[in-house]
């Protein structure tokens, strides 16, 4: 699935040095504003263990696993949504994600300059926060002026559309985003049809130094108080520490960087993991012996839709789903052994996939 999270933050915060750790792709990664002008995109592996047991069991000739696209936006500034520092264009690049990273820095280097001359994770977070609002404010005003003109025929329900538009208006004008705006079904189209930036889910990254990689410091606790109403998830990265660990050719080698470090993983592997979560995605898996694969559906997505991910004919002759939990699977060793002690479900068009499940689809057409 084409699905996209797009890492964003003042210019300096340690984006593009997360990015090249998350996809390896030697981002340029300078010590001044605007370093990354286009945004960079790379595709990013999900760690999933399960699909490694899988191919334990099986021994396929190939193993797959699932992957979620990754944006590097350059950083915005105050005045973005005026169009300051480009922000007409890179506000424009976040508009085409589906999810926000929004990366703040929580450590002191002397020799990493700080574009506001200091450094303060929660007011960073609150220039870039409004700026989104800003930029939304100004799509909504738009809306507002274009529906009050079809609302002038005096139809019922233009006239609403124009009451719950305004509305919203003021939702973001309270400085909310559109994300915690109560959207009522009848209204849900227009709202998902203006592609409202602060409408997007987000995962806060604190970038911190290597000592505050495990428990924090005092930026790191302020920025979670500041956010702990919105219910987002908030990771503690260590970003020049885990483009260390992407230099190091053997597995395990980083995974001894790792331990030296008193963690128990990768921190891009966090990150990834909550990417794939923000985005309300699942893994089925199918298993043979040419491959084991890890594919990407949306969470309740329903058996005949997830075959179709897989191909378009798998969809459209859809005639049943073979369906083995993961860890019935597991548990029996096999295929043939679950199917043997029953575990072996078979699903029709109504099923709705479960996270973990490793399946095989009868179709024709």
């Amino acid at each position: 699935m084409a699905l996209k999270c797009g890492i964003v933050g003042l210019p300096n915060v340690g984006k593009s040095t997360l990015f090249n750790a998350l996809t390896a792709a030697k981002a340029l990664a300078a010590n001044y504003p605007f370093a990354t002008k286009d945004p960079n995109v790379g595709i990013i592996t999900v760690p999933d263990t399960r699909l490694d047991k899988l191919a334990e069991l099986v021994n396929p000739q190939k193993v797959i696993p699932t992957t979620v696209e990754i944006v590097d936006i350059a950083g915005l500034i105050k005045g973005a949504s005026k169009g300051e520092g480009l922000g007409n264009q890179f506000l424009a690049n976040i508009r085409e994600v589906d999810a926000i990273v929004h990366v703040v820095r929580c450590f002191e280097d002397g020799n990493v300059i700080h574009v506001d001359g200091s450094v303060d994770p929660v007011r960073d977070k609150e220039i870039i926060d409004m700026e989104l609002i800003f930029k939304d404010i100004d799509t909504v005003e738009k809306r507002i002026d274009k529906l009050k003109k079809q609302a002038k025929s005096g139809n019922k329900d233009d006239v609403k559309l124009v009451d719950q538009t305004q509305h919203l208006l003021d939702h973001l004008s309270n400085e909310l985003p559109a994300r915690s705006y109560d959207v009522p079904d009848t209204y849900k189209a227009i709202f998902d049809e203006m592609c409202l930036l602060t409408a997007k889910p987000v995962i806060y990254v604190c970038n911190v130094d290597e000592n505050s990689a495990k428990s924090g410091n005092a930026m790191t606790k302020a920025f979670k108080q500041k956010v702990a109403d919105e219910n987002a998830e908030v990771l503690l990265i260590s970003a020049s520490i885990e483009a260390e660990i992407i230099e190091l050719d053997d597995v395990e080698e980083r995974l001894e960087f790792v331990k030296e470090m008193g963690l128990d993983e990768p921190g891009v592997n966090r990150v990834i993991r909550a990417c794939y979560n923000i985005l309300n995605l699942i893994t089925y898996f199918t298993a043979g012996e040419k491959e084991v694969r890890a594919w990407t559906v949306l969470r309740d997505c329903k058996a005949p839709q997830a075959a179709g991910v897989i191909h378009t004919d798998f969809e459209k002759g859809f005639i049943r789903a073979e369906v083995i939990p993961y860890n019935d699977y597991i548990a029996c060793g096999s295929e043939a052994r679950a199917r043997d002690a029953g575990k072996l479900n078979v699903e029709g068009k109504e099923y709705v996939v479960q996270d973990g499940d490793v399946m095989h689809f009868r179709f024709n057409v």
